[in-house]
């Protein structure tokens, strides 16, 4: 490995912590890190999931700020992306250091199609859609997501040979993976769209979680930048963000690499657990914080979308199962 890529990760860091040592003391921001520091205990826990799981930091931030403090979701969500933009941007470097490998082909073409997607979410939805709904969204998704790898936690373990796909396939699944999740659960909650991509990579593609977690993180850390970029030139950024920013910042530098690098080394089943426990956690937090916004026909109406999501990802997992199988790029 060539010295420059080895050591490349510390001297990004050494750059981080001087920039941000700078802006705190240059700027007077010392009394921003002792008001916000709940956000930063919060995000050294988020950040390790960043880096470790399918689910970015903001899989921690939006519903610490949204569904605990009461902020908006437009909140949570440029939290999200100005904080991913620093810890999964951190744990990719890593990746890409340590020669840590990802799905190359698959993740080029949903990074294309999120520079499109993401934007034009941005545009369109913005902070247009009701708080509860876009709460509801984010939890209906990652419950069913749990759901599914409670259940299918014995053949997600196990290696397997990745499924032959065409160039051609995986160039528009690529793009679509890009452009809708970009273009929707992104643009509203700051998250989800790794998720997407991690979905796509163990149902059908079966990579193996070492090479689709990466991968994923990679993809959220590119959105996160793009949403952020995107939210600034607009200049609707919610500038109450900064001082979660600049408390959280210093603890996701490092703790989503340590996710990465922790993901690479342990065992499939525990990465499968951790995932499962904190998706269906995510799904009962929403309906005990807004029972009674949802009241109980909104709670059977949410339980029964988690179940049929759940039946339609266990339908597919077995489905895409049967194909042929061989040995992919994975490069």
């Amino acid at each position: 490995m060539h010295p420059v890529k080895r050591n490349f990760f510390s001297i990004w860091l050494t750059l981080f912590y001087a920039g941000w040592m700078v802006t705190i003391l240059a700027g007077g921001h010392v009394s921003e890190l002792y008001s916000h520091w709940p956000i930063a205990l919060a995000m050294s826990l988020g950040s390790y999931f960043a880096g470790s799981t399918p689910m970015g930091g903001g899989t921690v931030g939006f519903p610490v700020l949204v569904m605990l403090q009461g902020e908006p979701s437009g909140m949570g969500r440029d939290f999200g992306f100005a904080i991913q933009s620093i810890g999964m941007v951190s744990a990719s470097l890593f990746i890409w250091s340590q020669g840590i490998r990802v799905h190359g082909s698959l993740l080029r073409w949903a990074l294309l199609g999120s520079m499109l997607g993401t934007p034009m979410g941005l545009v369109l939805l913005g902070n247009r859609m009701p708080s509860l709904w876009v709460q509801g969204i984010f939890s209906l998704l990652w419950g069913g997501f749990g759901i599914l790898h409670l259940l299918k936690i014995s053949a997600m373990s196990l290696p397997s040979f990745e499924r032959l796909v065409p160039h051609a396939r995986t160039r528009w699944m690529g793009l679509l993976i890009g452009f809708v999740g970009g273009s929707t659960v992104a643009s509203l909650t700051g998250v989800g769209i790794d998720m997407i991509l991690y979905m796509v990579l163990v149902i059908y593609y079966r990579a193996d979680l070492k090479t689709a977690i990466p991968t994923s993180v990679v993809l959220m850390a590119m959105t996160s930048v793009i949403g952020l970029f995107t939210q600034c030139a607009m200049g609707q950024l919610d500038s109450q963000i900064w001082g979660h920013w600049l408390a959280a910042a210093p603890v996701v530098a490092v703790g989503a690499p340590f996710g990465a690098w922790v993901v690479s080394r342990m065992g499939r089943e525990f990465s499968i657990l951790l995932v499962s426990l904190l998706c269906l956690f995510q799904f009962a937090w929403f309906l005990l914080r807004e029972q009674e916004a949802l009241g109980w026909a909104g709670i059977t109406l949410c339980t029964g979308i988690l179940c049929l999501m759940s039946g339609l990802y266990c339908f597919l997992f077995q489905w895409w199962a049967k194909e042929p199988r061989g040995t992919a790029e994975v490069a």
